[in-house]
């Protein structure tokens, strides 16, 4: 496996803004398993690829029910402090909620001759599942490193994983828990 790690939307105004809301902190719950993860990863010389939302003002997205958010040029769209980016690690802005969709990710992962794309961040049944499949209908395999994402609220994010079980897609396309990830990867 040549794997690199694609971080989706662990950004300021993503994070931040759920927060504020008061909502629950789903997202913010799972920085201690990234840090790790990415810790690990970077250890071990995995790519960090940071696919983060950056959209402009008037977005179709913000006609419905989503809010104006990670304006593109604003600090909303910087990754949470607590997580990076460090030097070598690839920061990607996307517009859509596939870190594939009309980015340049699909030929940079080729350059660097990776395989398997391993997903994490938020949100679950959104931007981390479409970046996995998309993943996975460019040739990689994919691995959602399920303690490693969320959703608004937890009983979403682990209904959607045990819907995503019961499809025919492994081993292409897996959910795994963070330590049996890094032991795969080990030493």
């Amino acid at each position: 496996m040549r794997p690199a790690l694609i971080v989706v939307d662990m950004i300021k105004d993503n994070v931040g803004m759920h927060l504020a809301g008061g909502k629950s902190s789903e997202f913010a719950g799972i920085i201690p398993n990234l840090k790790r993860l990415l810790e690990e990863c970077r250890k071990k010389k995995i790519p960090v690829v940071f696919a983060n939302d950056s959209f402009m003002e008037g977005d179709l997205l913000f006609s419905g029910r989503m809010k104006p958010h990670a304006i593109r040029g604003t600090s909303g769209v910087e990754v949470v402090p607590e997580l990076g980016p460090e030097p070598g690690d690839t920061v990607l802005e996307k517009r859509r909620l596939s870190a594939f969709f009309k980015t340049d990710l699909d030929i940079t992962l080729r350059l660097w001759k990776i395989d398997t794309i391993v997903v994490a961040g938020i949100a679950t049944p959104g931007c981390v599942y479409m970046t996995a499949m998309d993943g996975f209908s460019y040739d990689f395999r994919a691995v959602i490193v399920e303690d490693c994402c969320a959703a608004h609220r937890r009983e979403i994010h682990e209904g959607f994983l045990a819907a995503v079980r019961k499809m025919p897609l492994e081993p292409m396309v897996r959910i795994m828990k963070l330590d049996g990830f890094l032991d795969e990867i080990g030493d």
